[in-house]
């Protein structure tokens, strides 16, 4: 499954919108995608399941390059 993750680079700091980044991570589920990131410094506001049509409208994006967790 391909999961979109919304964060913040800098933990300590206060989210704000504009500031926001994406991610795309491929694992099995959600907890999966939060334990491979739980090093970096990340404030994840969000772990969305990508699927169907969103997936698709994902994938035509210039910048969709999947992050694969050790093992996948």
């Amino acid at each position: 499954m391909i999961f979109k993750v919304f964060y913040q680079e800098n933990r300590s700091e206060v989210p704000v919108r504009e500031n926001t980044k994406s991610l795309y991570v491929e694992a099995s589920s959600e907890r999966e995608v939060r334990h491979h990131l739980k090093d970096r410094n990340y404030n994840i506001e969000f772990v969305q399941l990508l699927e169907d049509k969103h997936l698709e409208y994902e994938q035509a994006s210039q910048d969709f390059e999947v992050e694969r967790l050790n093992g996948q």
